[in-house]
């Protein structure tokens, strides 16, 4: 493939993920049923996590809100991008999204609550931060009645009954729809660089390249030197 198919290509997914993200504004996406489940709403949200499935480090969630211009190819299911490419995707959502929020849960929240019930938290966490900013942004007071500028939030395979904002659960987000695909971006992004952080504390585990997941160097480091304060006790019983 040439340099100018592969752009091609990748503006053609672009607009292929716009075109999602815009059906819930406009009302016209599928799920679009019900008057009052916030289809047509202006702002929409997408929201992703990352770091479900390590033996350390945090759980941490991200939730967006794009402009309905924006128009930077490539965002995509940040699993599928290599490390130069998301961090830069980083800087041009961080530099041109109208809100950005960030959630964490701690190993020591994931091992108290469990794992998914930790992600909840970080997600809900996420979606005020990115609500608040929001607000900011547009110089919007919040309702009376505690409602949301978010007008709609798109999850990746998620319902969180708790927050009372309208939204959609959508399997394989983070490929469908742009939002979602600039939150699994930012969450990735942040929560490697936190755990290239804990590597200078805790060297002896390989956690600037495994990020805390379960390789054979982080187990060796284990079986080395014992656990650390950010491991996950609850994930590690078979071990201990």
């Amino acid at each position: 493939m040439t340099k100018a198919e592969r752009e091609a290509l990748l503006m053609e997914k672009l607009a292929e993920k716009k075109a999602f993200d815009d059906a819930f504004r406009s009302g016209g996406a599928d799920d679009c049923d019900d008057e009052n489940d916030g289809c047509g709403a202006k702002y929409i949200a997408g929201v992703d996590e990352v770091g479900r499935g390590p033996l350390a480090g945090p759980v941490v969630a991200a939730c967006v809100v794009l402009p309905e211009d924006f128009d930077v190819p490539g965002v995509d299911d940040s699993k599928k991008l290599s490390e130069k490419k998301r961090e830069a995707l980083y800087d041009e959502i961080m530099s041109r999204a109208l809100a950005v929020g960030i959630g964490r849960a701690d190993n020591l929240v994931i091992d108290e609550i469990n794992i998914l019930q930790a992600t909840k938290e970080a997600m809900k966490e996420a979606v005020a931060a990115a609500d608040q900013m929001l607000r900011q942004r547009i110089g919007a007071d919040q309702g009376s009645d505690g409602s949301a500028a978010i007008g709609h939030i798109l999850f990746d395979a998620m319902t969180i009954e708790e927050i009372k904002i309208p939204q959609t659960s959508i399997i394989k987000g983070d490929a469908k729809s742009l939002s979602i695909g600039a939150a699994s971006i930012v969450a990735k992004v942040t929560r490697d660089r936190e755990m290239a952080e804990y590597h200078k504390i805790y060297p002896d585990y390989g956690f600037e390249s495994n990020k805390g997941y379960g390789t054979k160097a982080h187990y060796d480091g284990i079986r080395r030197c014992g656990i650390t304060p950010i491991h996950r006790k609850s994930f590690l019983k078979n071990i201990l």
